[in-house]
C-alpha cells in the first residue's frame, strides 16, 4: 500500500499540474492585455480551477464513469486542494514586490510564478494528506484513476 504522504504528494502534483497551467495562462493573458491585479488574479484562479478539474475529469471519464457521475467525484476530489493552492500561490505573487507589475519579458514575472507554485505545493501536500487520511479529497477519485 502506498504511504499516505506519497499519496498526498502524488495528488498535489496532479493538482499542481492543472493549477499551474491555469495560473500561468491567466497571468500571461492578463499581463499581456495590461489588466490590473484583480482581473488578472480572478482570471488565473478561474483557469486554475478549469484546468485542475478538467485533468481529473479526463482521468475519471476514461475509467468508464459517466459524466453525471464523474462531476461530483471530481468536485469532491479537487476543490479543497485547488482552493488551498490558489490562495497560497496568489498570496505569494502579491507579496513579491513588483511581481504583479513585471512584464512578460521580465525574469521577475517568471521567477515569482515559479516560487509561488513551489510554495503552494509545499503548503498543499499536508492539506491533501489530511483529506486522504479521512477518505476525502483525492481518496474519492483514487479508485477511478488509471
Amino acid at each position: 500500500m502506498e504511504s499516505l504522504t506519497r499519496q498526498a504528494v502524488t495528488a498535489t502534483l496532479h493538482c499542481l499540474t492543472g493549477c499551474a497551467i491555469g495560473e500561468i495562462l491567466g497571468m500571461v493573458i492578463g499581463t499581456a492585455l495590461g489588466w490590473s491585479n484583480l482581473p488578472v488574479i480572478v482570471l488565473s484562479i478561474a483557469l486554475a480551477f478549469v484546468f485542475g478539474y478538467a485533468l481529473t475529469l479526463r482521468s475519471v471519464l476514461s475509467s468508464g464513469l459517466a459524466l453525471a457521475a464523474a462531476v461530483p467525484v471530481v468536485l469532491a476530489a479537487d476543490t479543497a486542494s485547488i482552493t488551498s493552492m490558489e490562495i497560497v500561490d496568489n498570496a505569494v505573487v502579491l507579496a513579491i514586490p513588483g511581481a504583479m507589475s513585471a512584464g512578460l519579458s521580465s525574469p521577475l514575472f517568471w521567477l515569482s510564478l515559479a516560487i509561488s507554485l513551489v510554495v503552494a505545493f509545499a503548503v498543499t501536500v499536508p492539506v491533501n494528506r489530511w483529506l486522504i487520511a479521512r477518505g476525502r479529497g483525492h481518496a474519492v477519485v483514487h479508485q477511478h484513476h488509471h
